[in-house]
């Protein structure tokens, strides 16, 4: 049966250079209607759990979460989801690092260049922010993290860096841990306490 998984692997095999008709096959078959363009998997999983503590199911809504693999990728996608390609609506999420390759690749695909939501560093600075040194603290020892988190400390490199930068450090030091502590940094904001750019994009979808 197809799903929106599907969906995001044809996608991907198509910005490769595969065949585009999967894709195509499939945004009919789903009524997709949105795509949100994402630099990577830790920003889809933050996304995905800030939807559910709503009570939104967004692939039912038809919005694709496209994680790209990077910022730069942003024109082949916005080309392939556009109006050049399948004709969604854009939308998406980014470092403030990584604006101009989102102006660039929306202006490029005829998409509103002002259809995103910028983070000041990424979405995990924000994330950790939001929360406070101490929470997120708490979230990684109460995630079975907090050894590896004082062994990382210790480290010399880290002497000179914030609290909230250490963290944010630690956070990509591990294969898969960036996207684990998207959910879990994500389920544990209050109402009130959710970064501005995620409010943003959920409130655009």
């Amino acid at each position: 049966m197809a799903d929106m998984d599907a969906f995001r692997e044809a996608v991907t095999a198509w910005a490769a250079g595969g065949p585009g008709d999967p894709a195509r096959e499939l945004a009919g078959l789903l009524s997709v209607r949105t795509a949100v363009l994402l630099e990577g998997p830790s920003d889809a999983a933050a996304v995905a759990a800030l939807a559910g503590s709503r009570g939104r199911d967004l692939d039912a809504e038809g919005v694709c979460v496209m994680p790209m693999g990077g910022a730069m990728s942003v024109g082949r996608f916005a080309q392939l989801l556009g109006p050049p390609g399948l004709g969604l609506r854009l939308t998406g999420l980014c470092d403030e690092a990584e604006r101009r390759f989102y102006t660039r690749g929306l202006e490029r695909a005829g998409a509103p260049a002002h259809g995103y939501f910028v983070c000041t560093a990424d979405l995990e600075d924000e994330l950790i922010r939001a929360l406070g040194v101490t929470r997120v603290e708490e979230l990684v020892g109460a995630q079975g993290d907090l050894r590896a988190l004082q062994s990382f400390l210790r480290q010399p490199a880290q002497r000179d860096r914030t609290a909230q930068q250490q963290l944010r450090r630690f956070l990509g030091t591990k294969k898969g841990r960036k996207i684990h502590y998207g959910r879990v940094l994500v389920e544990a904001l209050a109402p009130g306490r959710v970064p501005a750019p995620l409010v943003g994009l959920l409130a655009d979808l």
